[in-house]
């Protein structure tokens, strides 16, 4: 049986290596590893301003949309905040076209951390840019750049896709993040919350077969089924969903 291929977006970042310095299209080897580990192919996707979504779509079987910098609050209709950095434009405008139009198609599709806000965005909702500033504190990003000190727990609804695919309902995390929901986007329902502040950490269309974000990083840690639950899923996707050949 062929292996499923998984999509994953990635960040646009100024990167050195060897003798080089310059910008490049940037990937957390965590997402590849988890998602070869779960036995799914790992296909980069960078932002592509020519493409068409179901041209992308057609080549994968699932698609991750990975942590990053903010999102550009003009595309939910906000001022910037001045903690709002990063931002790219480009990126923006690839990943929300990309999660519309596979939540459109039923494409199995798992938003972490910044994907899941990109979820939201795309679907209409908006994000509460600096979270400090609402919630009091800044456990869920307790050192810029690192996990350490990270971890909290998230209670996740009884039966939700979220509690499923983590194989429990009261769930260990790791986090890194300043920024949250605010608004839901439509078909859109919160079914985790952090045990912190009771923020929403969690979303999921229950109408489609696999359409779940979280704000925290499965990624990063090596206990977590998140990524292995959206590789299965994708692996028993019909063939036709996608445009491969059966």
């Amino acid at each position: 049986m062929a292996r499923p291929r998984i999509g994953i977006c990635t960040a646009i970042e100024r990167a050195r290596w060897s003798y080089w310095d310059t910008e490049a299209y940037l990937l957390d080897r965590n997402y590849v590893d988890a998602v070869q580990a779960a036995g799914g192919i790992a296909l980069m996707l960078p932002p592509d301003a020519e493409a068409d979504p179901d041209e992308i779509l057609a080549v994968v079987d699932g698609l991750i949309l990975a942590g990053g910098a903010d999102i550009d609050p003009d595309t939910y209709g906000a001022e910037p905040h001045p903690q709002t950095k990063g931002l790219r434009p480009e990126r923006d405008a690839f990943e929300l076209a990309l999660a519309a139009r596979a939540l459109e198609r039923d494409i199995p599709i798992l938003g972490i951390c910044r994907g899941m806000q990109v979820m939201n965005v795309a679907r209409g909702g908006t994000l509460r840019q600096h979270l400090p500033d609402e919630v009091g504190h800044e456990d869920h990003r307790r050192v810029p750049g690192s996990f350490d000190g990270a971890d909290h727990d998230v209670r996740l609804a009884d039966g939700s896709l979220a509690a499923r695919a983590a194989g429990e309902a009261d769930h260990g995390t790791k986090s890194h993040h300043h920024q949250g929901i605010q608004a839901l986007g439509n078909g859109f329902v919160e079914t985790g919350w952090s045990t912190l502040d009771e923020l929403p950490e969690a979303i999921e269309d229950p109408e489609r077969r696999f359409a779940l974000g979280v704000q925290w990083h499965p990624e990063a840690d090596p206990t977590s089924r998140l990524i292995a639950a959206l590789v299965e899923e994708a692996a028993d996707r019909p063939a036709s969903a996608s445009g491969a050949a059966p």
